[in-house]
C-alpha cells in the first residue's frame, strides 16, 4: 500500500526484500536471520503513510522543510511498528527506524554510526538505495548501472558498511538477477 501510494511498484518492496535476503546470507546471517529479514524489509517505509501526498509525490527537489518533513518517516514507521509485542515486527521497527542512518554518522533520525546501526537496517538500506537510483522514480530519473554501483563503491565507509559493499559489489550478478526477475512493467533499459 505505502508504495503504491508514493508511485513506486510492489516490485521495490520484492526486490528490496529478496536483495536484503540474499546480501544477508552473504554477510553470514543464521537461516531464522535471514528469513526474517526477508519479511520484514518491505516494511523499511511503512512511516510513508504519515507523510502529506504533496511532499511524497513532489517531482523534484524537496524544499528543506519538506526534506524534514519527509525524513520524519523514520520515526512514524517505527512508532507504528513497535508496540506489537511480536519479535518479528520489532525487526521491522528496527529496519523502519534506522534505514536512513549512515555508516559515518551523518544519516537520520538519531546520527547512529557503524556497529550501533542494526544489521538489518544496514542490508536494507543497501538494497533499498541500490534499486531506488536504478529506477525512476516522481521526483528522478533512473540512474545508469555505472553511475549506481560507481555511487555504492564511493560510499563505502560513508553511507554503507564496507563489509556489505564488497559483498554487494563481488556477487553482483546475483543482485542484478534479482532485478531481472522482478522488473517493473516500464522497466529501465540501462541495466545490463
Amino acid at each position: 500500500m505505502i508504495e503504491n501510494r508514493s508511485k513506486e511498484t510492489a516490485n521495490h518492496v520484492i526486490r528490496v526484500a529478496k536483495m536484503s535476503s540474499l546480501l544477508g546470507q552473504l554477510y553470514g546471517l543464521s537461516e531464522e536471520e535471514v528469513r526474517t529479514l526477508e519479511m520484514v524489509s518491505p516494511l523499511h517505509d511503512v512511516g510513508k503513510i504519515g507523510i502529506p501526498d504533496a511532499i511524497l509525490n513532489k517531482p523534484g527537489k524537496l524544499t528543506e522543510e519538506e526534506y524534514k518533513i519527509a525524513q520524519t518517516h523514520a520515526n512514524i514507521g517505527y512508532n507504528i511498528l513497535k508496540g506489537t509485542g511480536n519479535e518479528i515486527m520489532k525487526n521491522a521497527a528496527i529496519i523502519a527506524f534506522e534505514h536512513h542512518e549512515k555508516w559515518d554518522g551523518t544519516g537520520y533520525p538519531n546520527q547512529l554510526k557503524a556497529s550501533q546501526i542494526h544489521i538489518y537496517a544496514q542490508i536494507t538500506c543497501l538494497a533499498d538505495i541500490y534499486d531506488a537510483l536504478i529506477h525512476k522514480r516522481v521526483y528522478k530519473e533512473a540512474w545508469s548501472e555505472k553511475a549506481v554501483l560507481d555511487f555504492i563503491q564511493n560510499e563505502s565507509g560513508k553511507t554503507f558498511n564496507p563489509e556489505l559493499v564488497d559483498l554487494f559489489l563481488s556477487h553482483y550478478e546475483l543482485f542484478n538477477k534479482i532485478l531481472m526477475s522482478y522488473k517493473d512493467e516500464d522497466a529501465v533499459s540501462n541495466i545490463l
